[in-house]
């Protein structure tokens, strides 16, 4: 079947009001009428929707990419383990690292098999899961993701990325590896989270209602990020929120709209990622944000033990080099007996830097074509000064 190519063009647009002003389908050389038209509905109705391709349902997806029994198996006991380190149970250091988003599979497996025998040298003071980000938000526009636009050519094969998001997440925990990604679209989840053991709300979706209803639903620890313009009381009213019980719109794992109605997640907790004015995590960032968090949260909840620190982002200007520093300064801190730190999360893939977006072919192999990561040299050489921060924290 060949590929649809995008309609964007003053002239395209100019032929697709004309077509549907005509009661026809654009999108087909056919004189197809449009569903509205079918059904008896006016036409008054999705003046700017060019159509509407029917997906297969979460339930088909998940029977035909099914989790194996020792996937389940490491997803539900690695969802155990960061809630132990959440709450303090656990005294290892829960660490999120990856590529800052999946363009490529094959490259992504790759990362998690080195990234597992790792995790397996270190996995006494480190609770290593690695970032398999799908879908990513853009101040104006830009790559949305794998799930969005698997072929990174604007062509939007949705249905296709959201197999290639699954069967990425089946091999990085065929690698005996937890996952974690952020949750963006309210729909997304019921295709993929079964496989995820930590999910992130974003900075720009922290105050959004719609996602904190989405995370109280959700089975694994959620992270809400502060607001872009640093705001740590947006991602504390979050997680309160979020530990609350709701009801709202969504749709089943047959793909029907139905009434969701939650029992609440109490697994909620703040990450700082820094701001548009600069960091946010230096002692005193973390003192204040905590005390802010305690005015909100009760004093046993994950939120108010700890916070996850983003080592990219805001704190570092999203530039690996300085990424680096920030990661030895926390260990330093770390090593030092700072509490209040439960976590940290790192941009990491195998090449360091990043590459502007362009189809695989075009691409350097391993290379972020989001934000600027760690190289892997840099990667492994950085979890063993966290790794030796948390024995020596032991000692103290």
């Amino acid at each position: 079947m060949q590929q649809q190519q995008p309609l964007n063009k003053p002239e395209d647009l100019k032929a697709i009001r004309e077509a549907m002003d005509a009661g026809k389908n654009p999108l087909v050389a056919t004189d197809v009428p449009r569903w509205e038209d079918q059904v008896g509905v006016s036409r008054i109705v999705n003046r700017r929707v060019l159509e509407f391709e029917v997906l297969p349902t979460p339930a088909q997806v998940l029977a035909d990419l099914p989790l194996s029994p020792e996937a389940q198996e490491i997803v539900a006991y690695s969802r155990d383990e960061i809630r132990a380190c959440l709450y303090g149970q656990d005294d290892r250091l829960l660490v999120v690292v990856g590529p800052c988003s999946v363009h490529d599979p094959a490259a992504a497996l790759d990362y998690a098999r080195r990234l597992a025998k790792l995790k397996d040298e270190l996995d006494g003071e480190l609770l290593i899961v690695m970032r398999v980000y799908f879908e990513k938000p853009r101040t104006t526009v830009g790559w949305k993701g794998l799930i969005n636009d698997p072929d990174i050519d604007g062509s939007c094969n949705i249905r296709k990325g959201l197999l290639l998001a699954r069967r990425t997440l089946l091999g990085v925990l065929d690698e005996g590896l937890a996952a974690a990604t952020e949750f963006l679209e309210p729909t997304s989840p019921q295709f993929i989270a079964d496989a995820v053991s930590w999910g992130a709300i974003g900075a720009r979706n922290t105050e959004s209602q719609v996602h904190r209803q989405l995370a109280s639903g959700l089975s694994m620890p959620i992270g809400f990020k502060n607001a872009t313009d640093g705001s740590v009381k947006a991602a504390s009213d979050s997680c309160f929120a979020a530990a609350q019980q709701h009801t709202f719109f969504g749709i089943d794992h047959l793909g029907r709209a139905a009434v969701v109605k939650t029992l609440g997640n109490p697994d909620c907790h703040v990450v700082l990622r820094g701001a548009s004015s600069g960091p946010n995590y230096s002692r005193e960032d973390i003192a204040a944000a905590l005390e802010t968090i305690r005015g909100r949260m009760p004093a046993e909840s994950a939120a108010a033990h700890g916070l996850i620190v983003d080592c990219s982002h805001g704190n570092s200007g999203k530039d690996e080099h300085r990424q680096a520093e920030v990661v030895r300064e926390i260990a330093a801190r770390i090593a030092a007996g700072e509490q209040g730190i439960t976590g940290v999360m790192m941009e990491s893939f195998i090449e360091g830097g990043n590459q502007p977006a362009a189809p695989l072919n075009r691409l350097v192999y391993g290379k972020s074509i989001t934000d600027k990561c760690l190289s892997w040299p840099d990667t492994e050489s950085l979890l063993r000064e966290l790794a030796e921060a948390v024995a020596t924290r032991r000692w103290r």
